[in-house]
């Protein structure tokens, strides 16, 4: 028999587990030449912002040992332009969209949910917390819970309320599961773990840093552990709570690790890089670890990793 693979993103079904995260998919243009994005669980686009962005100048990525870092700078086409040419175009192939959105304060990401209401077709939002909150001396609303709770409430007390709100952490704080908490009492549906860590490196020719930002954003296989670590510390915090886990998934192997550690589904960033049909392949991968298992549900394996241990007598 076949795995059953469908997952929930809140109270919307999808028909897998496997998302393609935000920031590598783009709009979904980009990989639907190599895939069929309608069997993708969800796109994820790249995180929007109220007003169109160039981005950092170049040089603004960087590879390192098995991790890429990153310095784009939200670069995008702003809500205009995303809700005339990108939304309708995604729908038009049938994908379920997770709109990710951006502000540099409050009141932006509470104008993005009111205009993304108002548009049909939206599946979920993803709020990117790792932003610098203009209004309060560039603090990045992620690293403080009272911030992300602000940002998380305005959100949901302005998107439509069949539209399930997800927060996207960060790994940089001493403590995740309060920022956990904090977004979860704000009305979160769900959380998003995690974010890329904060890295740099420096060009030792001309004895400057390499990125044109200076820090970027660290991806790929090098920060696995560390989410699973977070998903596994929020999953214990709030059993009950969807997460989507995501930092380092090449395989399907990489993406149960992550179920048994408590996600309820796998976002794939990094790995569409070089390879653009990854979602398709972990997916399939996935179903032949289960079935490897004698699993029938992918719902069955989340958050096992938890159960107590059986002591031998």
């Amino acid at each position: 028999m076949p795995v059953d693979t469908r997952a929930r993103l809140g109270h919307v079904e999808l028909p897998n587990p496997v998302l393609a995260a935000a920031g590598c998919a783009g709009a979904g243009r980009e990989l639907a030449q190599f895939l069929d994005v309608a069997r993708v669980g969800a796109i994820t686009t790249k995180s929007i912002m109220s007003e169109p962005r160039t981005g950092n100048p170049v040089p603004r990525l960087a590879e390192t040992p098995s991790g890429l870092l990153n310095s784009i700078g939200l670069q995008g086409p702003g809500i205009d332009a995303f809700l005339q040419r990108d939304l309708p175009w995604l729908l038009s192939r049938g994908a379920r969209v997770v709109v990710s959105i951006a502000g540099n304060n409050v009141r932006e990401y509470a104008d993005l949910a009111i205009r993304l209401s108002d548009a049909a077709g939206v599946t979920a939002i993803e709020v990117n917390l790792s932003c610098p909150n203009a209004e309060d001396a560039g603090h990045v609303f992620a690293l403080n819970p009272a911030a992300a709770g602000h940002v998380v409430g305005a959100v949901r007390a302005n998107a439509r309320y069949d539209i399930p709100v997800f927060a996207k952490l960060s790994p940089d704080v001493t403590d995740i599961v309060p920022v956990a908490s904090a977004c979860v009492s704000a009305g979160a549906d769900g959380l998003c773990l995690i974010n890329t860590l904060l890295g740099m490196i420096i060009d030792p020719v001309r004895m400057r840093p390499g990125l044109s930002g200076t820090y970027g954003g660290l991806s790929g296989p090098a920060i696995r552990p560390v989410a699973v670590r977070c998903v596994w510390q929020v999953h214990e915090a709030f059993p009950d709570v969807p997460l989507i886990g995501t930092g380092g998934i090449s395989t399907g192997r990489d993406a149960l690790e992550f179920l048994l550690a408590g996600a309820t589904m796998v976002g794939i960033g990094t790995e569409i890089v070089h390879d653009p049909a990854a979602c398709a392949r972990i997916q399939r991968e996935l179903e032949e670890e289960l079935s490897a298992m004698g699993v029938d549900r992918v719902a069955d394996v989340v958050g096992q990793a938890h159960a107590p241990r059986r002591v031998a007598r």
